[in-house]
């Protein structure tokens, strides 16, 4: 008997149930409890992933093609909506489809490749909304040397960390949590893979991928929102000197935007995130996942292009 064969004698995992760790696919339940809500569902994603493609590409192009707008904080909004663009597609195709089947299955190489682009492009997100921040601050209150400290070169760097740093940990999350045997459970309750929603199918103790998806939460959300906080506290104390009504409104109207993203964002992947997949509500994270993944990035070019007249300008003509 080898050494593994003793430990599995010994552990609650039988030696039948390892073989049977890694399934072919999974079988992703969404709403199969509720039928019902199937096609509604299937009308509402359509609608946001078709308005998220059309609202996000008009910004990466316009913010291309128009001069005017080869600025930091257009470079870092396009960059924005490429990773909404990734992020939506990483989910919504497969998503739909499912809607249509009975059996709504994805394979394990699917999965994979899901849970690691969607989880990357989310997590650089996280980034990247601290960066614009911070460059709202040199805008703000650094005026006289903001192209010396958003210069092209730091801009490039600053993207780069963001998108590095969102696929490194997805790597991480990713091979942590596949690696889990799932004992022959490949019924995932929820719409996509995740990972609060793939840790419960594991038949082994998830204690230390729990504590390492908390402190990486932590990294990714709470930390970047601190200096969100922060950035925005020295703004607003910088506009209130402002003695212009006229040059307070200008200010705030250049902040006003991003703050409302940063609140749909982070608002909802918190809650995803940063509580035990053990105190995961079932229906209500399903959700909240809905909403964080189609909903802010369907409205993220609309409140971008609404409250903003250069990128109105641009597209009128």
């Amino acid at each position: 008997m080898s050494i593994l064969e003793k430990e599995m004698k010994y552990s609650d995992v039988s030696w039948e149930q390892l073989n049977q760790s890694f399934p072919e696919e999974f079988i992703l339940l969404g709403v199969a409890d509720h039928p019902h809500l199937e096609m509604f569902l299937f009308a509402i994603i359509l609608l946001c992933y078709t308005m998220t493609l059309m609202g996000n590409t008009t910004i990466i192009v316009v913010s291309w093609l128009d001069p005017s707008l080869h600025t930091p904080m257009y470079f870092f909004l396009s960059n924005l909506s490429f990773l909404d663009l990734g992020f939506t597609t990483s989910l919504g195709p497969q998503m739909l489809v499912n809607f249509w089947r009975k059996r709504k299955t994805i394979t394990y190489v699917a999965c994979v490749v899901q849970l690691y682009i969607s989880l990357a492009l989310g997590s650089a997100e996280c980034i990247l909304l601290a960066v614009m921040a911070y460059d709202r601050y040199a805008a703000v209150c650094q005026p006289l040397h903001y192209t010396t400290i958003m210069s092209h070169s730091i801009c490039l760097k600053m993207a780069v960390v963001s998108w590095v740093s969102g696929f490194c940990t997805s790597l991480l999350q990713t091979v942590m949590t596949l690696k889990l045997p799932f004992c022959g459970n490949n019924k995932v309750d929820h719409f996509f893979c995740e990972v609060p929603a793939l840790l419960k199918l594991a038949c082994v103790d998830t204690s230390v991928n729990e504590a390492v998806l908390f402190v990486s939460s932590v990294i990714f959300l709470l930390v970047p929102l601190s200096l969100i906080i922060v950035s925005y506290a020295y703004i607003g104390a910088a506009v209130l000197k402002i003695r212009s009504v006229e040059g307070r409104r200008k200010a705030f109207s250049t902040c006003t935007s991003h703050l409302i993203v940063v609140s749909l964002f982070y608002g909802t992947i918190i809650f995803s995130y940063l509580q035990p997949p053990s105190n995961y509500s079932r229906d209500i994270g399903k959700m909240v996942s809905l909403f964080y993944t189609f909903v802010t990035t369907m409205l993220n070019p609309l409140i971008y292009t609404l409250r903003n007249k250069e990128i109105k300008g641009s597209i009128s003509h």
